[in-house]
């Protein structure tokens, strides 16, 4: 019984943020006739006015938007790239907020480049090491032994997790110092749809603060899958 209470809470953890991020999306991504323009030509629009020289706008696949810093390009999925629709205009913004950051060379932007991969890394570590757990249990076959690989990869997926949290400040950045003043003094919503840009932006910030979660929930999985 405890154990299902424990999953279920588990499971609150890892599909409640990213179903709340999914929903706001979604909500505010109805189309709106009257809409300047799409969010790809927001986008184009906005490295125009900062002259950020350089800096393209692609379409990628859907629920793939992200700026690019190799390529120097932001990407945006077709909702978006093509839609009217505040998330479409919001999420462009955000990325494009990504793109000044890279384009001013702020010190923020530096955290996605240094920690992103060591999080995936540490990550992949410490699940390699969980699947290690049975054969090493025939092997060693000595409890303390076996605990302290247990141990080892749950210290490396929370590092995994944790480094993945250093990176909220430049996504909060790219939402709420650059996105945000831009949509609001720029005058490309009106200002009932100002609140929902808000909420979009923050949606947008926290997708990395999911995958965190996702990322500590996974280790609870292994735990609970390694006690039968």
């Amino acid at each position: 019984m405890v154990l299902a209470i424990l999953g279920l809470f588990l499971a609150a953890l890892v599909f409640a943020p990213q179903l709340w991020v999914k929903h706001v999306m979604r909500k505010h991504h109805r189309e709106v006739p009257d809409m300047p323009g799409t969010g790809g030509e927001l986008a184009q629009h906005l490295i125009q006015r900062f002259a950020l020289t350089g800096i393209g706008v692609e379409e990628t696949d859907e629920g793939r938007d992200h700026f690019d810093p190799q390529a120097q390009m932001v990407r945006l999925g077709p909702s978006n790239f093509h839609g009217r629709s505040v998330t479409a205009v919001a999420v462009a913004a955000h990325e494009v907020g990504h793109a000044i950051q890279f384009h001013r060379r702020e010190s923020i932007f530096e955290l996605r480049s240094k920690y992103m991969p060591m999080a995936a890394r540490l990550n992949k570590m410490g699940i390699a090491l969980m699947w290690s757990v049975p054969v090493a249990a025939l092997v060693l076959r000595s409890p303390i032994a076996i605990g302290t690989v247990i141990g080892l990869s749950v210290l490396l997926q929370l590092a995994g997790a944790m480094a993945y949290l250093i990176v909220l400040p430049e996504e909060w950045d790219a939402s709420f110092n650059k996105a945000l003043p831009i949509l609001v003094e720029g005058e490309y919503l009106d200002d009932s749809q100002i609140r929902s840009a808000r909420q979009v932006l923050k949606a947008a910030a926290l997708t990395y603060f999911a995958g965190a979660l996702a990322s500590v929930v996974n280790i609870g999985r292994w735990l609970m899958v390694l006690r039968r």
